[in-house]
């Protein structure tokens, strides 16, 4: 059973519209809060967004196929304007889960605005069902929400139609990632590979891995050997290409100790497979990080002992976060930013009115194909 919102208040709990709420503050959660009073305010802005939310339900799986839970049964389920609130500040506020969850239990005024007086101190969410809730929140659902207050917006600066002039920018979201090199993408995709199997062997009493942090530790010591190595800049071409041997061969003695590992992961998870209670998707991980590790190791022979460039298209710049590309705009002191681009439209009075996620996307044409929207 889902409602938007309980018409009927309880004992000790505030209206929303009469909230408090500290507008000299430099933080982002009271402006935050500012507009989510401002949308359950205005009568008009309300009624749409509400009704937008009331498709906030979460999906049962039954007689085989998938489909939309019955909103007027079952247990009481999370208020959708309380799922509202807490996306909006997961969103906004570029925050996690566990920053969510303290915020929904302690924060006074985020909780005022969930609907919870004084009587409901001992009432709290628990951080699963707010991940639960906060999934069923979906962009398409967020995006409809901010055409209705754009929307809103140009009624208060009395505009009586959309003005087409504004400006299309993208900016870097950075993902949260160290310095790609492809020798510590291989050390990260190995020592992965190595904890997944010890893991595995460990759950299934399996022999094989009972060393694996001596294995990651003895890995690490060619790692670290191999970043200490700089290019020789001596003038003697003799000395030059010596050094150049010593790299090439401290680098070999790296990847066969790569190589090894995989072998020795490849087979441990065969011998886990055969194992009667074992499900496949327990080895999801595990053949993800052998196939990134896999491709680092034919990309650093490729580069350093074979002397080939690789394509860039070809390059992966974390393996926790595959989705991160190299992004070159050419600002001062920023020659290279990691992430993703996003693509703003702003109208003329500076509301947004369409983003867009670009991957491997240039500026050029998602600027057009964003402005083209409008039109």
């Amino acid at each position: 059973m889902r409602t938007v919102l309980h018409s009927q208040m309880t004992l000790g709990e505030e209206d929303i519209a009469k909230i408090k709420l500290d507008l000299k503050s430099r933080d982002d959660i009271p402006r935050l809060l500012t507009g989510l009073q401002h949308i359950y305010t205005i009568p008009d802005l309300r009624a749409a967004v509400f009704t937008i939310l009331e498709e906030v339900i979460p999906r049962r799986a039954g007689s085989g196929k998938e489909s939309m839970a019955n909103k007027d049964k079952g247990r009481p389920g999370m208020e959708q304007w309380r799922i509202l609130v807490l996306g909006i500040l997961r969103l906004a506020l570029n925050a996690d889960y566990d920053r969510i969850h303290e915020l929904a239990n302690q924060h006074r005024t985020v909780r005022q605005m969930l609907g919870h007086g004084f009587m409901d101190d001992q009432k709290e969410y628990q951080l699963q069902r707010i991940k639960d809730n906060l999934q069923l929140f979906t962009p398409e659902l967020l995006d409809r929400i901010n055409q209705e207050v754009v929307r809103s917006g140009h009624i208060l600066l009395k505009k009586k139609a959309l003005d087409l002039s504004g400006r299309c920018d993208s900016f870097v979201v950075k993902t949260d990632v160290h310095f790609p090199t492809d020798i510590n993408l291989l050390f990260d995709a190995t020592r992965k590979t190595i904890e997944e199997c010890a893991q595995l062997c460990e759950d299934n009493n399996l022999p094989g891995w009972r060393q694996s942090r001596h294995n990651i530790k003895t890995f690490k010591k060619q790692y670290r050997l191999i970043q200490k190595l700089k290019h020789s800049s001596s003038k003697d071409e003799t000395k030059r290409k010596t050094y150049e041997e010593k790299i090439k061969a401290a680098h070999q003695c790296y990847l066969d100790l790569a190589e090894a590992f995989v072998k020795r992961a490849r087979a441990t998870r065969l011998l886990v497979s055969q194992q009667p209670t074992v499900l496949l998707v327990l080895f999801t991980a595990l053949d993800n990080f052998i196939i990134h590790a896999e491709r680092q190791i034919q990309q650093i022979r490729s580069r350093v002992i074979n002397g080939e460039a690789i394509p860039h298209e070809e390059k992966v710049f974390s393996i926790f976060q595959p989705h991160t590309e190299w992004i070159s705009k050419g600002k001062a002191g920023v020659p290279v930013e990691l992430g993703l681009r996003v693509c703003v439209l702003e109208d003329h009075d500076r509301f947004i009115l369409h983003h867009r996620v670009m991957k491997n996307e240039t500026d050029g044409k998602t600027k057009g194909d964003v402005a083209a929207l409008l039109l």
